[in-house]
Formats: structure tokens, C-alpha cells, sequence
């Protein structure tokens, strides 16, 4: 019988949680079909084109979902503003190519290739923000305080939008760093270089005042897969930066405005929430092996604090640390929320008001948040009535849920490739899992997950190990280990 590639096994992971890994040829022939949106007298359309708009994202990103630009204004505070691609003026709703996203909800990014949630011709293309092409978008403002802290939410609108460079995190985040000149697209846009360092210092303000209010300082190392003349050849860590905090800072800015702005109109929203975490006593045991004292009672602002003083003693562990919080702290879910009503929030981010609206082309909750803006801002009723919203959100949880554990089944299968030739070589890891399944371990290279199936006993999150591997299969994910110290 003949090896399954990690495109078999990703499709098969795909079906067997309930994803559909191909578009239907209804989709496909709607999509072919569509014509690019043309620039028009729109009076609910502003014309902001001019401005020195630019997207960064990874170096492969081609579904271009939002630009960032921001001014200085008299007062010295900075207005920054996001726009965001205006997916639903091409997905129409009941649209075959809406179906398909409405059922898998979200982009499923594996080792062996990337899902799409929307055609290609769409996320890459017509609905992408792509450099040098004018755009339909929602664009939020947020108007911030020298502290960093927002001070007015000064709009939330439609507007035609032009990319003027399309930058990468790496490369802008090595120049704001003094690492490297410009990159070529930024040194050819005249006075792009004095806007991103505008963006950079609201950036570094906002990540700040989140800080001083419990957001946590989280880094962990999530396996990117690199390819060698088109053959896997390794999985490493997908490390954060200044440039990629930066444009998290504003989309967690623009998120939250997204979900007051709906509060504010007697709109109901579908909000992203984290629980406190159920197992707070674990991360008090962790903080305690530390020599550190956290409250009885799940503290964001505490747990920060401590995260803070880890990663200023201990740079190059504080990625393991994270990753053991990250585990402990749980998944996030979607919710309706009506306006009035008391929230969760993020205990993460250490917000109360917080929606997803600012990737459409490849999340389908963030596509419900832009249908309900543009009918909040015509003052029609909703498009969806509570009881479809509910149930949205309970399938949008469930699908990321379904979509995170097919990436993480195809990179343990991707990992297991690569770790074939090495059975019987030991290696250091940190425990990642402890449940009535099985105890999992994570080794660094390459960046892996497996279970330890020997000596097991005992173990708990966050404890360093020496593992040896005893037997992989690729087509399952499996990766086993023993415990050898």
C-alpha cells in the first residue's frame, strides 16, 4: 500500500472533523463569476485613497485583510486608523460561496497547505487588500492619550482604501529595530517611513496601557513548516516581533471599538471571549516553583506581573513557560451578546468588549461582525435574529475547535515524517498535557508534540523531561516517547 502524502492525511483530518477541504463547484462557479468592485460616487463611501496606507503580514500572506495608517494630530495624541476588507460587499449572504464559509468557518492553515475559508480569487485576490489596487473597506478610528489609552472611538465607516506597500513583519520589524536598512517597498514610498514610525510609537503606547491593565505578555513558538525545493524539510518556531505587536495592538484596539460601537447602537454582537482559567491552581503551583505568590483567585494583572519578571530573568525559557500558561489557560469561544448585558471578556487580553472583525477573508465570525456594522450604520435591524446568532456562535467555537485540532493533527504527521529516522534518539521537552487520554510532551527541534507512553507517571504541565522516541506514524500523527529521567 502506498505512503499517504501530508495532503492525503490533511484532507482526511479535514472530513473526519467535519471541515469540508473542497469548495463545491457552486462555490467555485460563483467565484469565477464575480467582477472586482469599481470605484464609485458612493455617498456612504468616503475616499480615503490618498492616505499612506500599507499592510505587513507574514512573508507568504497573499489574503491581505487589513491596512494601517495613523496622524498626528494638534493635540499631540495619535489617531490610528484600520481598514478592513470589505468582504461582504462580494460573499453575499445565502451565496453558495457564504454556505461553504458558514460551514467550516475559518481559513485551516496545515503543513501540507492552507484551506481557504473563501476561493482564492477571493481572499488572495478581489477581496484581498492587495498593494496598488483600490478597495472597498470598514475603517475604525481610535483616538489615543499620550498614556496610550484610548480616549475616543472617533468612527466607524466605509471608505475606498489603496495598499501603497505591501510590507513584511520581519522586515519592517528589523529596520524599526536598527537591524537592517528599509525594505525596498517602504524606502520607495515617499514619508512611509516617518508614518510607520508614527505606528510603531501608538503601537508600543497601546501595548503598554494593556499591559498596566492585565493583558498577558504571552510568547510561545507555534511551528511554521519550511520547505526545501518544495519537500518538507524542518518545522520551526514562528517567533513574535516588534512589527507583528505592533499590528496586534491595533487589532485588538479596532476589536473592541467593533463591540462597543454595536453595544452603542442597540445592536447585539458576537463576542470572543476567555473564561478565567479552571485551573488556576496550577499556574499558582507554577508561579510558586518560581519563588513567586499569586492570589487564590484568577488575577490577569498578577499573573502578568510574574510572566513580566520570568521573561526579564529567563529571555530564552520564557517561551516554554508561556506555552505551559497558553495550555492552562484554555480556548476562547464566541457568544451572543446583547447590548446592556454584562460580559465575560478576555481574561487574556484583560478586555471586557471584544469582537472579531478585522479578518473577513478567513474567519466567518469576523464576516457576521461586518454584516451587523454596515446594518448598525444605515439603521437597519439586524441581518440575524438572536436565536441564529447563538447558534452561530456555538458553531463558530466548535469549528475553530475542529480546525485548530486538524493543524495540529497534520503537524504532528509533518513531524513525525521528519522524525522518522531518529527512533531511539533521546531529547528534552516540557510537558504540555496531562489528561485521562494520555500525557503529551513538546521537544524544540524539530518544534513537536507527542505522547509519552512510558514512564508517564507523576508528570504534570510545565515539567522539563528527557524523552526518548520510540515509534511515529504518519498517517495517524502518533509520535510516542518514554520518559527517561
Amino acid at each position: 500500500m502506498d505512503h499517504p502524502t501530508l495532503k492525503d492525511i490533511a484532507d482526511a483530518a479535514m472530513q473526519q472533523r467535519g471541515l469540508a477541504p473542497e469548495f463545491p463547484p457552486a462555490a467555485q462557479q460563483e467565484a469565477q463569476a464575480l467582477n472586482p468592485v469599481i470605484v464609485n460616487a458612493d455617498p456612504l463611501m468616503r475616499d480615503l485613497r490618498t492616505l499612506l496606507w500599507c499592510s505587513i503580514d507574514n512573508d507568504d500572506s497573499r489574503d491581505l485583510d487589513q491596512l494601517t495608517v495613523a496622524r498626528e494630530e494638534a493635540d499631540g495624541r495619535v489617531c490610528v486608523l484600520v481598514a478592513i476588507a470589505d468582504v461582504d460587499l462580494l460573499v453575499r449572504s445565502g451565496s453558495a460561496i457564504d454556505a461553504h464559509a458558514r460551514g467550516n468557518t475559518t481559513s485551516v492553515y496545515t503543513a501540507a497547505g492552507v484551506y481557504p475559508m473563501l476561493p482564492l480569487r477571493l481572499s488572495t485576490d478581489l477581496s484581498s487588500l492587495n498593494e496598488a489596487q483600490d478597495r472597498a473597506a470598514l475603517v475604525i478610528e481610535v483616538r489615543l492619550g499620550a498614556d496610550g489609552l484610548i480616549v475616543a472611538e472617533t468612527g466607524v465607516y466605509r471608505a475606498w482604501v489603496r495598499n501603497r506597500a505591501q510590507l513584511t513583519y520581519d522586515g519592517v520589524a528589523a529596520w524599526l529595530d536598527g537591524k537592517a536598512d528599509a525594505p525596498p517597498k517602504l524606502a520607495a514610498v515617499p514619508g512611509l517611513d516617518v508614518q510607520l514610525r508614527l505606528q510603531d510609537r501608538a503601537g508600543q503606547a497601546l501595548q503598554e496601557a494593556r499591559r498596566r491593565q492585565g493583558a498577558l505578555s504571552l510568547k510561545t513558538s507555534e511551528a511554521r513548516p519550511v520547505f526545501l525545493d518544495g519537500v518538507l524539510s524542518d518545522l520551526r518556531a514562528d517567533v513574535g516581533n516588534r512589527a507583528k505587536d505592533m499590528i496586534a495592538a491595533f487589532m485588538i484596539a479596532a476589536n473592541g471599538v467593533s463591540a462597543r460601537f454595536l453595544d452603542r447602537q442597540g445592536s447585539p454582537s458576537l463576542r470572543r471571549l476567555l473564561r478565567a482559567p479552571e485551573r488556576w491552581d496550577k499556574i499558582v503551583a507554577i508561579a510558586a516553583g518560581f519563588g513567586e505568590t499569586l492570589p487564590a483567585a484568577p488575577s490577569a494583572l498578577a499573573l502578568d506581573g510574574f510572566l513580566a519578571r520570568h521573561r526579564a530573568a529567563a529571555p530564552t525559557k520564557f517561551a516554554e513557560l508561556s506555552l505551559s500558561i497558553v495550555k492552562l489557560l484554555g480556548s476562547g469561544e464566541y457568544m451572543l451578546t446583547r447590548p446592556g448585558l454584562a460580559t465575560v471578556g478576555h481574561f487574556g487580553l484583560a478586555v471586557n468588549d471584544y469582537t472579531h472583525s478585522t479578518a473577513p477573508n478567513r474567519r466567518y465570525p469576523d464576516l457576521i461582525t461586518h454584516r451587523l456594522l454596515k446594518a448598525a450604520l444605515v439603521g437597519a435591524p439586524p441581518p440575524f435574529s438572536d436565536t441564529e446568532l447563538s447558534a452561530l456562535a456555538a458553531h463558530c467555537t466548535e469549528q475553530e475547535d475542529n480546525a485548530a485540532k486538524v493543524e495540529r493533527q497534520v503537524r504532528k504527521s509533518a513531524a513525525a515524517v521528519l522524525l522518522a529516522p531518529r527512533i531511539g534518539q533521546a531529547f528534552d521537552g516540557i510537558v504540555t498535557g496531562v489528561t485521562g487520554k494520555g500525557t503529551w510532551v513538546r521537544i524544540a527541534h524539530p518544534i513537536a508534540e507527542g505522547r509519552i507512553v512510558q514512564g508517564f507517571d507523576g508528570l504534570d504541565v510545565a515539567d522539563r523531561v528527557r524523552v526518548e522516541l520510540v515509534a511515529v506514524d504518519a498517517r495517524q500523527g502518533f509520535i510516542d516517547f518514554k520518559h527517561v529521567n
